[in-house]
């Protein structure tokens, strides 16, 4: 789990400005506040049993987190997310803020989420099987309170669903439940198959909180058994319809295609909603590859295995500066005008000798059948079928599809002109996650939370299509 206080000092040190003692314990006293969110009330009782030691410690790097903090200036601050006064001042504002209410099951790291709430939306309860996914979703929707983010089985928050909402009434439910049992020719209906118990709990979380709305995203292979699914939902009350979205349509460079199937249970047209969706996606300027990465700082590729800790200027870090640039439209568009101080998550992976040879031989285009690197290909009898096993990446044109495969290797991913595989940051930029979203856990589990989701871009104008459908009725 994480330590909010190892990530503050580490954000501090990219500042590293000493301040007085005065100023130190103003900013630790709000950073470590009481809190009714039980994970963060260590920072608290750490602060009052090293009180004078953490003063010591802090003054050397708050200086200009100080001067902000004691300015107000919490929405400039980076560490906010970080400080307990500020996240229980969220929490009040959030409470008191009029808007429609979704839960989120099955969230991941949120960018569904981060998208509804982009919209207007208040998040009720999200809920996920990996520890790492409810860290990275508690972290960065500091408005809501810890106990409605719950990581577990999704049966288990069902039987206590009306004590870990938040809200009394859900006008959304959203999420992708895992699915496996596609075959057409499986003569099994989907949601009998014990393989697609998750599907079938995501269809009773539905029917139980009985919201005006739901979204259910997930891979198109999916589409093969719309009609099953329809009838599903309709057999709960609801009306559904499902259509192929690809995020590339929708001002976001990757070439993404995944099955969205929305459905209501008041009579308005599904596919009206989808209309909505296409016009919005028709309004959006389209983005490349080089749109989401050119101002990132240049880094290698680590050579040094099992070092996945240390880190350093050539491979990057895990919380570093992030200089002013000359940023894309899209950048802009995703962090919605405001520039990061601080640049969470990019840092570079480790890569053999030969595999960095070939990464530097291949040209944007090449894959593993290129015969600059036929001498060294570790798959040269099989490149046929593992033609892909490597690619580089074309800056001119939207990006393959992010996956969670990049927890694995990114060979698939080869950053266009530097020797290396694709960053987590450079991926959620691709998947149009803002800079200041952080993604907590292992290094690996960084990639998996931003292969599995759902680009926050095409999420916010999903909820904003439902949005307007409901406001219309």
């Amino acid at each position: 789990m994480h330590n909010d206080l190892e990530d503050i000092m580490r954000i501090a040190n990219c500042f590293k400005k000493k301040c007085s003692r005065e100023d130190a314990l103003f900013v630790l006293e709000k950073v470590c506040s009481f809190t009714k969110d039980k994970s963060r009330q260590d920072k608290n009782v750490e602060f009052k049993e090293k009180r004078e030691t953490l003063i010591d410690n802090f003054q050397e790097v708050l200086g200009q987190i100080a001067v902000l903090c004691k300015q107000g200036s919490c929405n400039q601050c980076p560490i906010s997310k970080w400080c307990n006064a500020y996240r229980t001042q969220e929490q009040k504002k959030e409470e008191k803020r009029k808007g429609l209410t979704y839960a989120d099951f099955f969230c991941g790291a949120g960018g569904l989420s981060l998208g509804f709430h982009s919209a207007g939306f208040k998040m009720s309860l999200a809920n996920d099987i990996q520890d790492c996914c409810i860290d990275t979703i508690s972290l960065n929707h500091p408005e809501v309170p810890e106990k409605h983010l719950i990581a577990g089985d999704i049966n288990d928050v069902l039987v206590r669903i009306e004590e870990l909402s938040r809200y009394e009434n859900v006008d959304v439910v959203i999420g992708g439940p895992p699915c496996q049992g596609f075959s057409m020719a499986n003569r099994q209906r989907l949601i009998d198959d014990p393989r697609n118990h998750l599907y079938k709990s995501f269809v009773k979380a539905i029917e139980i909180l009985a919201p005006t709305f739901f979204v259910m995203e997930n891979v198109r292979g999916m589409l093969g058994v719309k009609e099953q699914i329809i009838q599903d939902f309709n057999r709960i009350g609801y009306s559904a319809k499902a259509h192929i979205l690809n995020a590339k349509d929708f001002g976001i460079p990757q070439n993404r295609e995944r099955v969205i199937f929305i459905g209501n249970r008041i009579g308005i047209d599904n596919e009206s909603v989808f209309e909505k969706i296409f016009t919005m996606g028709r309004s959006k300027p389209s983005a490349v590859l080089i749109d989401a990465i050119s101002d990132l700082p240049s880094l290698e590729a680590k050579r040094i295995p099992n070092q996945t800790e240390r880190e350093d200027a050539l491979s990057g870090y895990t919380f570093s500066r992030l200089r002013k640039s000359k940023q894309s439209d899209y950048v802009k568009l995703i962090n919605s005008g405001r520039h990061q101080s601080i640049l969470f998550n990019h840092k570079a992976r480790y890569n053999n000798e030969r595999d960095i040879d070939i990464f530097g031989r291949l040209n944007p285009g090449d894959n593993s059948a290129d015969p600059k690197i036929a001498d060294i290909m570790p798959y040269k009898r099989r490149e046929k079928i593992f033609k892909d096993k490597y690619f580089k990446l074309e800056p001119d044109k939207p990006c393959k599809t992010i996956t969670a495969h990049m927890k694995f290797d990114c060979n698939m991913y080869i950053h266009p002109f530097q020797a290396r595989g694709l960053t987590p940051r450079e991926a959620a930029r691709i998947q149009s996650y803002p800079d200041d979203y952080y993604f907590r856990g292992s290094y690996t589990k960084t990639y998996m939370q931003v292969g599995n989701s759902v680009p926050p871009l095409l999420g916010t104008i999903i909820a904003d299509a439902i949005k307007r459908s409901i406001e219309e009725v």
